[in-house]
């Protein structure tokens, strides 16, 4: 399917995926910034009320694009492409959402070097996705698709960092937390946010598949 020639006729699926990943790239900055003020209470709460600001922001985007596939005749990218990608992208927010409130809900009183390792590398992993989702509209161009693909190969490394991070933080966290209740409370919390990685990966490798196809 050749970009160029139907851009003009595919609504505003394009504009509709850059906002939601700009929610993306917001969502997940006030989650690192809640990660660094855990100590803060209040701040910790207001960030928190950041990240879901931001994930029901992109609930309605999502929604959007549900209706206009309806409603297009001719899409700038498959159906099921569209389809796929703009519910991998509202799994990366579902997914910060969700680690932010398993936080919240353990009440934890503090967070290991490794978490907030893991919550970093997140961070990195939802930027580089928003990048990526900007660069769609112009795969006609052989330059940017080839930056996309080093971004996707970016997001890729990043989430086998988190995996290493994941890993070790286990291996110590069986090794040396005697509190049992502290041990299961940041066991899930690791677990949530290696996920947040895996669902940038899931977006990242979507859009791979974009590129080979229509490029």
């Amino acid at each position: 399917m050749v970009f160029g020639r139907l851009l003009p006729r595919d609504g505003n699926f394009f504009e509709l995926f850059n906002q939601h990943a700009v929610h993306i790239a917001e969502g997940a900055r006030a989650f690192g910034a809640m990660v660094q003020h855990f100590a803060d209470p209040a701040e910790r709460a207001r960030l928190a009320d950041a990240v879901d600001a931001s994930e029901h922001a992109a609930d309605k985007i999502t929604a959007e694009v549900h209706r206009l596939l309806h409603r297009t005749f001719i899409t700038p990218l498959d159906r099921d492409q569209i389809h796929r990608l703009i519910n991998a992208m509202d799994d990366v927010l579902d997914m910060l959402q969700d680690t932010s409130e398993v936080m919240s809900l353990y009440n934890l009183q503090r967070l290991s070097e490794e978490a907030v390792r893991l919550s970093e590398i997140s961070v990195r992993c939802c930027e580089r996705v928003q990048d990526v989702i900007q660069l769609l509209p112009n795969l006609r161009r052989s330059e940017a698709a080839e930056s996309v693909l080093k971004t996707c190969e970016e997001i890729d490394r990043l989430e086998s960092d988190a995996d290493r991070v994941m890993r070790s933080a286990m291996s110590r966290l069986f090794r040396e937390e005697p509190d049992t209740r502290e041990l299961i409370k940041l066991k899930a919390v690791y677990e949530h946010l290696e996920s947040i990685s895996d669902r940038c990966e899931d977006v990242a490798n979507l859009v791979e598949g974009i590129v080979l196809e229509n490029s």
